[in-house]
């Protein structure tokens, strides 16, 4: 176990332990130089976006994530829970859930409690309020029901066992706080400045983010309300999302310095699979998959020289006649291993990529599908073929030997028309989606899990845990069952079996 959540406040410990160690006149052997017990806002926001993004890369991104929409698979058993659906040891369906909460979860928190009733910083809680909205929503389309009103509050309201909320409450209150932190906004006064990593306090830029995530998360209830994600979704077409190459939210790194430099994705397959470098003495056995590589080349997408190499005479070789993907569902390592594909070092998985956050690839793919239901005005092919030119021109962040010319741009729509039924629209907007979200894999994950395309044929193998079919979930820790036991099992029995086939609230069939 790598970490338990106790919902207090890092920084706020240090202080408490500081103030409450000088009783005995020890007062200057007693003060840690490095710490303060003083909250300063915008270092603090810092943090919580590194660390709300620095979550579990490997174990949640490519081993469960990225196993289960085979992007990715593995030979190997220990990293095979979204491989081949095993689990026997390790802490990989735990690692997000213990990672966000004394991380993500309180640093944020801590910024909104700092600065919540100065209306001088009014922009500083707005924006804190969208990103902890972002921090929770990636929690719970893992989870599902989870610590929401009661977290962070160790040590502001001594709550040590949180209670957990429901899926549909929490999406409730979240979609309320984008919308009441986006009209907050204000452009004369001051935000963060640089200590925003992801758009340096542009309150503009902040605006569209927060509708952005307000039609991500109201186009994930299709399947369970879509009443209720109709008018959601047309709040935050109305109130302008990021549609345009440079309201991009991306968090650029450098590949110099200390590990929270560098692209934690990057960073952590690299160390975990492909630290080696040389196509055959990977980690866990990682490579892309077989269903992913053959999607790229039967459809003569570009994108696959961006992203996928195979190591050939010890040098990385993008040719995309020799690209091809390890088949999920292995035992044993293939003799021909190193013939298989896996993640450009050069580009996708450079230290210093950068990392988007939402794409505006993202937003016009929603917004065709907007369209399509009838939701929005507008040419559902427009935007869909928009989805695409910015997921390819989007390449070009990961350098130049990523980038993909109008030419090619132009040639691949001529071949990707977009169809006339809903069903086939549906699988064409969200097709792409799989491949233009990719490394964000815990969003292509739960886009996945919504809408069910691209069809992907599961794997059964001898001992797995949920009778052959792809998880559709993370497991809740035991940690918690051992320290928060009763409110994990009234979660338990609303939501169901803490198993990874149990269906969250907006996962319906």
């Amino acid at each position: 176990m790598k970490k338990r959540h106790t919902f207090k406040t890092l920084l706020f410990m240090a202080g408490v332990a500081l103030f409450s160690s000088c009783d005995n006149g020890f007062e200057e052997l007693n003060i840690n130089p490095d710490t303060s017990p003083i909250i300063v806002p915008s270092y603090m926001f810092s943090k919580a976006q590194y660390d709300a993004l620095n979550n579990s890369c490997a174990s949640t991104y490519e081993f469960a994530a990225g196993g289960s929409i085979q992007h990715f698979s593995t030979y190997k058993d220990v990293p095979g829970i979204g491989d081949k659906y095993f689990f026997s040891q390790g802490t990989y369906p735990y690692d997000f859930f213990n990672n966000a909460y004394p991380l993500g979860v309180n640093e944020v928190q801590t910024v909104i409690n700092a600065v919540k009733n100065d209306p001088a910083q009014v922009n500083l809680y707005a924006i804190a309020r969208i990103w902890r909205a972002y921090t929770f929503h990636r929690i719970t389309d893992l989870y599902g029901d989870i610590p929401y009103s009661d977290a962070a509050q160790g040590y502001t309201a001594s709550k040590f066992t949180p209670k957990y909320d429901s899926q549909q409450s929490v999406y409730l209150d979240m979609l309320k706080e984008l919308e009441q932190a986006a009209t907050s906004l204000d452009a004369t006064k001051s935000s963060y400045a640089s200590a925003d990593i992801v758009y340096g306090g542009d309150v503009a830029k902040w605006k569209k983010f927060a509708y952005s995530l307000m039609l991500r998360l109201s186009m994930r209830m299709t399947k369970v309300d879509a009443a209720t994600a109709k008018t959601w979704a047309q709040k935050a077409i109305a109130g302008g999302i990021i549609l345009d190459d440079k309201d991009l939210a991306k968090v650029q790194y450098i590949a110099n310095g200390q590990d929270i430099n560098k692209n934690p994705v990057s960073l952590a397959l690299r160390g975990n699979n492909y630290a080696v470098a040389d196509g055959n003495n990977n980690t866990e056995g990682g490579k892309f998959s077989n269903t992913f590589i053959s999607f790229l080349k039967t459809n003569k997408d570009p994108r696959l020289s961006s992203i996928a190499v195979v190591w050939v005479d010890k040098k990385q070789d993008t040719t995309a006649t020799i690209q091809k993907g390890m088949q999920n569902g292995l035992l044993q390592k293939p003799a021909d291993f190193i013939t298989y594909s896996e993640p450009n070092i050069n580009t996708v998985l450079k230290l210093d990529a950068p990392m988007v956050v939402i794409s505006n690839a993202e937003m016009n793919f929603l917004m065709a599908e907007a369209i399509v239901r009838g939701w929005a005005s507008g040419d559902a092919a427009s935007y869909y073929q928009g989805g695409i030119s910015a997921s390819m021109r989007n390449m070009a962040i990961y350098g130049d030997a990523a980038a993909i010319s109008t030419a090619k741009i132009n040639a691949y729509l001529s071949t990707h028309a977009f169809p006339a039924s809903f069903d086939a629209q549906m699988e064409q907007i969200h097709s792409q989606m799989w491949v233009s979200l990719f490394p964000d894999e815990v969003e292509v994950y739960s886009n996945w899990r919504r809408t069910g395309y691209p069809k992907l044929t599961p794997v059964n193998i001898t001992g797995n845990l949920t009778n052959g079919t792809i998880p559709r979930r993370l497991i809740y820790p035991i940690v918690e069952e051992n320290l928060n036991g009763p409110n994990l099992k009234e979660a338990i029995s609303r939501q169901g079996a803490n198993t990874l086939t149990t269906r969250i609230w907006w996962d319906k069939n």
